[in-house]
């Protein structure tokens, strides 16, 4: 039996590749998370390159993972390391999850993927639900047109992933905005079951 923890953890996910939404969005959830309560820490997974130039509270940290950039194209490359991006993702993904091993977080939020890049989560999320962890997707207020999110997420298998890994959707907007979410997702993500 694992030892007790005094503290409990909270493992946040952000792929970031360039923008600033999902970095202060990730930041804001996490500070709102250790003002709530004392005896939380938050670790941030992300691939941004300006996350160091952050401040964050007490008891809030990240670790920053190979960066990539999305060209016009839709493709991404790894940002400054002269490798392949399908190396870099592989990377990242150990990262990732070697992280999620060590930390050992009482619940997963991630950001807006349900899988990650390029499906760079997957290994991660195995091996948190194998462990029992509560996982969290985390969407932000304004979504893409219904039909685009359906057919990228269609495209991403990532509408399986929601019923295969995660136990909440958290949106801003949900009750608003519900027929805005693929299939029978708006269930989940507004508290059906």
């Amino acid at each position: 039996m694992a030892p007790r923890r005094d503290h409990k953890r909270v493992l946040i996910y952000s792929h970031d590749s360039f923008g600033l939404g999902h970095l202060r969005r990730c930041r804001a959830i996490a500070h709102s998370l250790v003002d709530g309560d004392t005896s939380l820490s938050v670790l941030i997974l992300s691939g941004s390159p300006i996350i160091g130039s952050f401040d964050f509270r007490s008891r809030v940290d990240f670790v920053r993972i190979p960066g990539v950039i999305k060209l016009r194209n839709g493709e991404y490359v790894s940002l400054n390391l002269h490798i392949d991006i399908e190396e870099t993702l592989a990377m990242r993904s150990s990262i990732m999850r070697h992280t999620a091993e060590i930390f050992d977080p009482d619940i997963l939020i991630v950001d807006k993927e349900p899988l990650g890049l390029r499906g760079e989560m997957r290994p991660t999320l195995d091996l948190l639900r194998a462990r029992g962890t509560p996982m969290v997707l985390g969407l932000r207020d304004v979504m893409d047109d219904p039909e685009a999110l359906e057919s990228e997420w269609e495209r991403k298998n990532a509408i399986p992933a929601l019923s295969e890994y995660y136990n909440e959707i958290w949106s801003m907007a949900c009750r608003r905005s519900a027929t805005r979410w693929p299939g029978s997702t708006c269930r989940k993500a507004c508290g059906g079951a």
